[in-house]
């Protein structure tokens, strides 16, 4: 992964933009990464990656809740006591 400064970044955006066509480029200001420019294909991979592991975090719990004894009729229940 590329590593520049915001500097470098402001003067030379068009090569940043076609490096991080091939690989995520983290921007550091004062010596510290503050963002990371990448390609669409990448972002798009992770945000997916991050709805399927979601999912599959609520499936787990809800297999769990289902093991308890929890059904959408005590669900129900539990939510009609607190209105």
């Amino acid at each position: 992964m590329r590593t520049i400064t915001a500097s470098e970044a402001r003067q030379e955006f068009a090569d940043v933009i076609e490096a991080a066509r091939r690989e995520p480029v983290i921007i550091q200001r004062q010596k510290r990464d503050v963002v990371v420019v990448m390609s669409v294909d990448e972002y798009e991979r992770l945000v997916h990656l991050n709805v399927a592991e979601f999912q599959r975090f609520s499936d787990r719990v809800g297999a769990k809740a289902q093991e308890a004894g929890m059904t959408e009729d005590v669900l129900r229940e539990l939510l009609d006591r607190e209105d």
